[in-house]
Order: C-alpha cells, then sequence, then structure tokens
C-alpha cells in the first residue's frame, strides 16, 4: 500500500531466503506444527486493534493526504532487524470521488527502479486496492490518525510463487508528515518490515508518473 508500499522482488526473493527451512518447503514441516500456531497466537493476541485510534488526531483521509506530489524514503528489514535495502520513492496521487490512483516510482541503494500503480476505492471510512501482483483485494480501515489494512503478494522465488502476508499501518504525524510501516510474514511467521516515511510536496501537481497509471 502506500505503498507502501512497494518491495522491489529481488529484495522480496532476499527476505525468504532468510526464513526458517530457507522457504524451500511448501507447508511447514508437521512436527512444528503446534510450535508456529503458538506463535501465530501470540503474535496475534500482541497486535494492536485499529479500534485503539479512533481518538487519535489529526484524523487520516488517504483522499485528502495522498493528493498531488509527495516524496518518500524508507527501508526493508529482515526477520533479525538487519536493514537489507534502502531507498527513495516519488508518488502522485489523484482522486475523483471515491476512486483514487497512487503512482509511485522507487529507486533502490543498488540502483534498481521499481513502478507500481495502486487502484483505490473508498466508502466511508474503509478503503480497498488493487495492483499489479497483490492477490485479490486490499482492504482496510481507517480510525483516528490510523489506517489499517492487510493483503497478500505473489512474490517469485525460484521459479514458483509464494504468497507473502502484509500487514500494513499508516499514521499520519501531521498535514505534511505520514508514517507507513508494513510487517511482512510467511505462514504467519514474521519475515522482515519495511518503513517509509512519506512527505506532501505539492497538492497541485498531478503529472502522471507513468502513461497507464490513471483513473
Amino acid at each position: 500500500m502506500p505503498a507502501h508500499l512497494s518491495i522491489s522482488r529481488s529484495a522480496r526473493a532476499a527476505l525468504i531466503r532468510n526464513l526458517p527451512h530457507g522457504g524451500q518447503a511448501a507447508n511447514p514441516p508437521p512436527r512444528h506444527g503446534y510450535l508456529l500456531a503458538l506463535c501465530v497466537l501470540l503474535l496475534s493476541a500482541c497486535s494492536a486493534s485499529i479500534g485503539e485510534y479512533r481518538r487519535a488526531e489529526p484524523a487520516l483521509h488517504l483522499d485528502q493526504f495522498f493528493q498531488g506530489r509527495l516524496h518518500a524514503h524508507g527501508m526493508v528489514q529482515n526477520y533479525r532487524g538487519k536493514v537489507t535495502r534502502r531507498f527513495s520513492a516519488e508518488i502522485v496521487a489523484n482522486w475523483q470521488g471515491g476512486v483514487g490512483v497512487l503512482d509511485e516510482r522507487f529507486v533502490y541503494d543498488d540502483g534498481e527502479v521499481q513502478y507500481r500503480c495502486w487502484r483505490l476505492l473508498k466508502s466511508g471510512n474503509r478503503y480497498t486496492g488493487t495492483a499489479g501482483d497483490v492477490v485479490g483485494e486490499a482492504r482496510g480501515e481507517t480510525r483516528g490518525n490510523a489506517l489499517n489494512w492487510r493483503y497478500t503478494l505473489r512474490v517469485p522465488v525460484g521459479g514458483r510463487m509464494l504468497k507473502i502476508g502484509l500487514d500494513d499501518w499508516l499514521y499520519l504525524i501531521d498535514e505534511h508528515h505520514l508514517i507507513n510501516r508494513t510487517g511482512m510474514s510467511y505462514f504467519g511467521i514474521p519475515v522482515g518490515d519495511i518503513t517509509l516515511s512519506i512527505r506532501r510536496v505539492n497538492r497541485l501537481d498531478s503529472a502522471a508518473i507513468s502513461p497507464d497509471c490513471g483513473i
């Protein structure tokens, strides 16, 4: 998502290689089933709820913050907390009514450039979104200054596709700044994190980055 909010395929592959069991098994080994289930249960119990932010201000409205041109800087960490990549991003956002697009260009510290186009729908305080490598739809909602949505990415690794779960949180700091934290998991086990700082630059500048990313 905004976008976090994007992570390159090679970066995802590097994270998968650091998974327990090297990410090779199609399913968790049965002998570890109870342990994995316990880990997932404990992690779920510790997760924050979007409702906890209902009184936090300023209130986050994606169609207001993500409007025009924005700049961002971020990093990718593996499951041990080690920073594996750094990047900067340019985002151009446009909305018409409850329909929006986020046109994104990411430049990584190794010189790789990646593009992503998010297409968003707003209904009250709830949002859905699609992008090229998202399985189905991303779904989430805003409360107070926060948004949380979850979705699954198709990740090509070693000639096959893995499905990585993303737990995406956005926190509005003030009218010009937003922090995005995304946890990544495989079979419910954390494998890495993405942290992104986004700054509004020019609300009136909506010149497209990618010609095919429009409403």
